[in-house]
């Protein structure tokens, strides 16, 4: 329905979908005998300090391991992987050895027990430090870090919510105008 301005009503049922667009995330988990990835694009930075947080459902396979370890790997695929991402989440690991059907290349990590991607721009060893039942929220603290200077794409898918996505592109820099100027390393 039009108003007079010109906007149109938004289901609330949709909302999300304007501010969902989170990054498009690999989460690996090990469950104590098998390695496993889901896909989740609904997180949240919380702070400077490698805290940040995750949602997926108390059905998931996934996070049964979350629950039962308190640890995962956190890697940004990139946008070439979307179709791979979108299909590892379409499956369960509790009949599917996601690494061998997509391919996907498991590292030793050096601080948890889930495995690195290798295909991946980055990969963030986590500790759940907090988990809120209510809404399957797990809050994580990265406890190390790594890149992948050898990935050619360096662009990143975000989820839009409703099976649509966005790619990103060129970054722009606007530091200089920013009240408080930010660390270099940040």
């Amino acid at each position: 329905m039009k108003t007079r301005s010109g906007l149109v009503d938004l289901p609330l049922a949709k909302v999300f979908t304007c501010i969902e667009q989170g990054p498009v995330l690999l989460v690996t988990t090990r469950d104590g005998r098998k390695n496993n990835v889901m896909t989740i694009t609904w997180s949240s930075v919380l702070d400077f300090t490698g805290h940040f947080c995750i949602v997926t459902g108390s059905w998931n396979y996934s996070c049964r391991a979350l629950l039962k370890n308190s640890e995962c790997v956190v890697a940004i695929p990139p946008a070439t992987m979307l179709e791979t991402a979108v299909d590892i989440g379409m499956c369960s690991g509790a009949d599917t050895d996601k690494f061998r059907r997509f391919g996907l290349t498991a590292l030793k990590a050096q601080e948890v027990k889930a495995p690195l991607l290798g295909e991946c721009l980055a990969n963030i060893e986590c500790r759940v430090s907090d988990y809120v039942t209510a809404h399957n929220i797990f809050v994580l603290a990265a406890v190390k870090a790594w890149i992948n200077p050898a990935c050619s794409d360096h662009r990143i898918a975000h989820a839009i919510g409703d099976g649509t996505f966005t790619i990103d592109g060129e970054r722009v820099n606007l530091r200089s105008r920013m009240a408080e100027k930010i660390p270099d390393g940040v």
